[in-house]
């Protein structure tokens, strides 16, 4: 830590992006990355719990905590922006409007709970520019880190990890529904997670009486094919393009392994704490290593067949855990689209990394940003 604060003091000089620093300094920045976004990511994790208990409040801890992680990011990103050290041109734009995108957001979202009351669904437009926000970020972290991670000895994992935050990012809307399908049985037990004031404010917003079909607007707002729908072309999707980006061999599956274990993990304390509890996407694992055992097939049928393999096998292992466990309603006839839709997904990623044409058409998208580095083969 003395080092790196000596390091930082000593390059606290104006640059242009790209410059030139010593490695030891761009990988605790990288490293700082990782602290931030963990912080944002344990905040909203046990926000989203929060408010299947409580009525909102600004100052909630949840909201604290992910306050803490979007400050060291505002700080790194200034750091990034003004000495130019960690990251190209390309990167720091990311950085910088996704930065932007979630700090215009989070006062908007504010005043949007101000003017509507309670925000019952997770699929909100205020809540939508926080996840963009996000995920620009992420996608310029992991930009980066492909550029200055190499040879550090922690480079796959932090590699896994900045996959991770995507994935959580994108995944985070379906937990609404989990939450929902769990908080809806405890109203029919007659043990309902959340406080009566709660319950009593979502049925004045749809303007009934509490009963059970104003619980099920709170808990499970959003049709059926959602949440499947949802979970293979957005979550496998980036699992999808993290292994084909990452190169090596079960990097779905680690990245999959870690993300449930870290759901597995909150829900342990959460349920200690006596906060409500969610189910957990435990299907998608038979989707990830789908996805991993689909590199093995030829390049010319992968997408088609791969599509068809991760569609079937993710939808057969929900069917599997909302039998013997727990999982949301869903309606099982979307996968006739989501698998036309993923094959097309794969096409084009196949399209954009192993020809000739991509290529060209992403490397003349990086000379139009100001990307210094020239494209190179995935392995």
């Amino acid at each position: 830590m003395t080092g790196t604060a000596e390091l930082i003091r000593g390059h606290w000089t104006r640059g242009e992006p790209g410059r030139e620093a010593p490695q030891q300094l761009v990988i605790a920045l990288y490293r700082w990355w990782v602290v931030a976004m963990a912080l944002k990511i344990a905040g909203a994790t046990w926000d989203i719990c929060w408010h299947f208990k409580w009525l909102r409040d600004d100052l909630a801890p949840p909201h604290l905590i992910n306050t803490v992680g979007t400050v060291i990011v505002l700080g790194l990103v200034v750091f990034h922006t003004y000495t130019g050290i960690g990251a190209d041109r390309a990167t720091l734009r990311w950085m910088q409007w996704g930065l932007g995108i979630f700090l215009v957001a989070a006062p908007l979202d504010v005043i949007n709970h101000r003017v509507n009351g309670l925000d019952i669904t997770a699929w909100s437009p205020s809540h939508a520019l926080l996840y963009l926000g996000t995920g620009l970020m992420s996608i310029g972290l992991i930009r980066g880190w492909a550029q200055h991670g190499r040879g550090d000895r922690y480079q796959y994992p932090i590699a896994c990890f900045l996959w991770f935050t995507v994935l959580d990012n994108f995944l985070f809307l379906n937990q609404h529904q989990e939450y929902g399908v769990l908080g809806l049985a405890a109203w029919d037990r007659g043990t309902p997670y959340a406080e009566d004031i709660l319950l009593q404010f979502a049925a004045d917003d749809l303007g009934r009486p509490l009963d059970r079909i104003a619980v099920e607007y709170f808990t499970l707002p959003v049709p059926d094919w959602v949440y499947p729908s949802w979970a293979v072309l957005t979550g496998l999707g980036t699992l999808l393009l993290a292994r084909r980006l990452v190169g090596r061999k079960w990097t779905a599956t680690t990245i999959t392994a870690g993300y449930l274990a870290f759901r597995c993990v909150a829900w342990g304390l959460l349920a200690a704490a006596d906060f409500p509890i969610s189910t957990v996407p435990f299907f998608l694992l038979a989707g990830a290593v789908a996805i991993d055992l689909s590199f093995q097939l030829a390049a010319r049928i992968r997408p088609l067949v791969g599509a068809v393999a991760v569609t079937a096998v993710s939808y057969a292992a929900l069917s599997v855990q909302e039998t013997y466990l727990a999982a949301p309603p869903s309606d099982y006839w979307s996968a006739a689209y989501v698998v036309v839709l993923l094959a097309g997904l794969w096409w084009f990623v196949q399209f954009l990394l192993d020809t000739e044409i991509g290529r060209r058409l992403t490397s003349r998208a990086q000379m139009t940003t100001g990307a210094r580095e020239s494209t190179t083969p995935s392995p």
